[in-house]
């Protein structure tokens, strides 16, 4: 069973990666369908709230960054508190802020281990627990990841992704339905096309949220629409029952995906989400990154999120 790989999307992070198993094209190859980035409508964050800039520089030195961290990480988890609290289907503004911060620290991060240690040696324990699960899964991610080009970006497909509360209420369904824990199909969203802000095919024709190749569709799809969330959710659980979940997760995830690096990165993930369902907030907010080929995280590409 095939279903494909765009591009590791968590920290390369753009475009998807595999899934529903079969050995997947080299990272990187993206097909057609131009469209701009979606304009999303944010709630104005409170007054109190000094969120950090888009681009703002992030700090070089450790025990910098281990504060930049720690502060963020506290401000975005208070903030993912209100917004869940509100009810509001939609992230406030400086949510998305300081998620999009988040994750160009843990970007960071993961291209230098010497670095990442000395950072977690400076975190508070939970934090740092936090730390190791998204720098090891950004950084396997980062491995899979291939450097695109002006012309491919310009290939790649993106929408507004559904609100995150129905986004899990799906995954609570299926994970009732099929047995599979909702924080791995949160993983496996996240990483293949970052909870659907990917809509482009793969190279090799995988489609959908999920990304699922068509003949793998057919075998565990239930007549579904590929494109609609609901049902891409619940084949993926449907796919990884029949691969080896809960019973064993890392047969069932590299069926989706036959890469060890793949497996680590979306485990990690779905872990650190058990951890602190936050998590799944925070994730949900991050944006599509991709590979300049320059080699530095400030050097990458970013296609979504406020500018």
């Amino acid at each position: 069973m095939n279903a494909v790989r765009l591009l590791p999307l968590l920290p390369l992070i753009a475009a998807l990666t595999g899934c529903a198993g079969g050995t997947e094209p080299a990272a990187g190859q993206i097909v057609p369908n131009v469209s701009p980035a979606p304009t999303i409508t944010l709630e104005e964050p409170p007054a109190a709230v000094d969120a950090p800039a888009p681009d703002v520089a992030i700090p070089t030195g450790p025990a910098k960054l281990a504060a930049a961290l720690k502060k963020t990480t506290t401000e975005l988890y208070a903030g993912i508190d209100g917004w869940v609290d509100s009810g509001k289907a939609r992230p406030p503004q400086h949510v998305v802020l300081l998620a999009l911060h988040h994750q160009r620290i843990y970007r960071t991060l993961a291209r230098d281990s010497a670095l990442t240690a000395s950072v977690v040696r400076r975190l508070p324990r939970d934090m740092a627990v936090e730390a190791r699960a998204n720098t090891t899964a950004v950084g396997k991610l980062l491995a899979m990841a291939r450097p695109i080009t002006a012309a491919q970006r310009k290939k790649i497909r993106l929408a507004t992704p559904l609100p995150a509360g129905r986004l899990r209420g799906y995954m609570l369904r299926a994970e009732r339905r099929f047995g599979v824990e909702w924080e791995v199909l949160a993983a496996i969203m996240l990483v293949e096309t970052r909870f659907g802000r990917i809509t482009s095919s793969s190279s090799t024709g995988a489609q959908g949220p999920m990304q699922f190749m068509p003949g793998t569709w057919r075998a565990y799809g239930m007549g579904g629409d590929v494109h609609d969330a609901r049902d891409a959710i619940a084949a993926a659980a449907n796919y990884l029952k029949a691969s080896g979940a809960p019973k064993d997760y890392r047969r069932a995830v590299f069926a989706y995906n036959h890469d060890t690096r793949y497996v680590d990165a979306v485990l990690a993930h779905a872990e650190q989400i058990k951890r602190d369902p936050r998590s799944f907030y925070a994730y949900y907010n991050w944006q599509i990154f991709v590979l300049s080929g320059r080699g530095t995280a400030k050097e990458d590409v970013r296609l979504t999120g406020p500018r």
